[in-house]
C-alpha cells in the first residue's frame, strides 16, 4: 500500500472526512444565514424597523463580504484551509451569540454585518478544499454533497425556529440566536481537531496577486461567470430571505410560514446531490440556461398563486435554482486557467462579485415592498434576472472532460 503522505489527496480515504467536515461549516453557514428570516415579524415590531431597514440587515453581511472575499481568497490560498476555516466558523459563531445585545436598527446592522468577514472564509474554502481533495466524477459528487449543507442548515434555521427553539427560549428572538451561536462554535472545534491541510501548491509563486487576478479576469468563462454569480446570488438571496414574511403576508402563521418556507430547501438537495454529478461538462451551459428559465417560472408561481401551484412554485424554485451555483462552481474549478492552484483567488473574487447582488437582492425586494404594499414586483424583478442568467449561459465555453478517479 502507498504511504498516506507520498500519495495524492483525491487518492485517501480521508478525502470523505474532510468532505463531512466541511459540509458541517457550510451547514453552520446556512444555519446563521437564514437564522433572522423566520424571526423577521417579532424583530421589526422590538426594533421598530420597516421593510426597507429589514432589507438592509438581510444583506448587510453580503457588502462586508465583499470587501473581504478577494483578500480571503489569496489568504486561503497562502495559509492553508485548517486554519482560515477554522477562524471563518469562529467570526460567524461571533455574529450569532452577539445579536442577543441590540437594542436598534444600527446595532443589529452591526453585529449581522460581522457574519460577512468570517463567511468568506468558508465559502471561499470549500470549494478550494474540494479542488484539492478531489477529482474527475468525484469533484461532481462532493460538490453536490457539500452544496447541501448550507440548505440543510437553513432549512433547520426556517423550520425549526418558531417551532422548536423559539417556545424552548421563551419565545425570545435572542436567545435563540444564541442557541445557534454555540452550535456554530462546536462545529468550528470539530474542524480543528479533525481536518487536515494538504502542502502547499504554491500558487502565487513568481507572481503577485494582482498579476494572477488580471490572468483569471480575461478568461471569457470567468467574466461570464462572474455576471451570473450576481444574478443568482441576487435571486437567491431576494427571494429565501424574504420567503417566510411573504407566506405570512398571505395569512399563514410564523411555524406554518416557516415550515411552507422550507420547501424549496427540502426540494434542492436531492437536486444538489445528483445534478452536478449528472451533467457532461460539455452540456453545462445549456442546463444552466435551462436551469434559469425554470427559476424565471418558479419565481411567478410562489408569488402569483395559492394552493397546488404555489406548492409546486415552490418545488420547482427549490430544483432549479439550488442547481446554478454548482454547476457554476464545476465550471470554475475545470476552467484550466484556474484549476485548484488558484481556486481560491478564483472563488475571492467569484464571491466578491456575487454578493454584490446578495446584498442589493433582498434590498429590491424589501424596497419594492414598501412602494407596492406586496411582494409581486419585486419576485417579477428575480425572475427578469433570471431571464438574463438563461441568456448569458449560452454563451459559456464547454470545459474539458475531467479525468474519472
Amino acid at each position: 500500500m502507498p504511504d498516506e503522505h507520498i500519495i495524492e489527496p483525491y487518492q485517501r480515504r480521508y478525502r470523505w472526512v474532510i468532505l463531512f467536515l466541511v459540509w458541517l461549516l457550510y451547514a453552520a453557514f446556512g444555519l446563521v444565514n437564514r437564522s433572522v428570516a423566520p424571526l423577521v415579524t417579532p424583530i421589526l415590531k422590538d426594533l421598530n424597523m420597516s421593510y426597507s431597514q429589514m432589507g438592509i440587515i438581510l444583506g448587510s453581511w453580503q457588502l462586508t463580504y465583499i470587501i473581504v472575499a478577494i483578500i480571503a481568497g489569496a489568504i486561503i490560498d497562502k495559509w492553508g484551509i485548517r486554519k482560515t476555516l477554522f477562524i471563518g466558523t469562529v467570526i460567524i459563531g461571533l455574529s450569532e451569540v452577539l445579536r442577543y445585545f441590540p437594542g436598534d436598527f444600527g446595532a443589529f446592522l452591526f453585529v449581522v454585518a460581522i457574519f460577512g468577514i468570517g463567511g468568506p472564509l468558508i465559502s471561499i474554502g470549500a470549494p478550494k478544499t474540494i479542488s484539492n481533495w478531489f477529482r474527475g466524477k468525484g469533484r461532481g459528487t462532493a460538490v453536490g454533497i457539500y452544496t447541501t449543507g448550507p440548505w440543510i442548515g437553513g432549512l433547520i434555521a426556517l423550520s425549526a425556529t418558531n417551532s422548536i427553539v423559539m417556545p424552548v427560549t421563551g419565545y425570545s428572538w435572542r436567545l435563540t440566536f444564541v442557541c445557534y451561536g454555540f452550535l456554530v462554535f462546536i462545529i468550528a472545534l470539530l474542524w480543528w481537531f479533525l481536518a487536515r491541510d494538504v502542502r502547499p501548491t504554491g500558487a502565487t509563486e513568481g507572481e503577485s496577486i494582482g498579476k494572477t487576478f488580471n490572468r483569471l479576469i480575461k478568461i471569457r468563462n470567468v467574466r461570464l461567470i462572474l455576471i451570473m454569480g450576481l444574478l443568482s446570488f441576487a435571486i437567491m438571496h431576494g427571494f429565501t430571505s424574504w420567503l417566510p414574511k411573504i407566506m405570512e403576508s398571505g395569512g399563514m402563521s410564523p411555524s406554518m410560514s416557516g415550515f411552507v418556507s422550507s420547501i424549496p430547501i427540502i426540494a434542492g438537495i436531492p437536486a444538489v446531490l445528483v445534478i452536478p454529478r449528472l451533467v457532461l461538462p460539455r452540456l453545462r451551459g445549456r442546463i444552466l440556461a435551462l436551469l434559469a428559465l425554470v427559476v424565471t417560472a418558479a419565481l411567478i408561481m410562489s408569488v402569483n398563486t395559492s394552493g397546488a401551484p404555489m406548492f409546486v412554485g415552490l418545488v420547482l424554485f427549490g430544483t432549479a435554482g439550488s442547481s446554478l451555483f454548482p454547476i457554476v462552481m464545476l465550471i470554475l474549478m475545470d476552467t484550466p486557467e484556474v484549476g485548484e492552484k488558484h481556486m481560491g483567488l478564483a472563488g475571492g473574487i467569484f464571491f466578491c462579485v456575487a454578493e454584490i447582488g446578495g446584498f442589493t437582492g433582498p434590498l429590491i425586494m424589501g424596497t419594492l415592498a414598501d412602494l407596492t404594499g406586496a411582494f409581486l414586483v419585486g419576485a417579477s424583478s428575480l425572475a427578469g434576472l433570471s431571464l438574463v442568467i438563461c441568456m448569458m449561459a449560452l454563451l459559456l465555453k464547454a470545459t474539458p472532460e475531467p479525468r474519472s478517479l
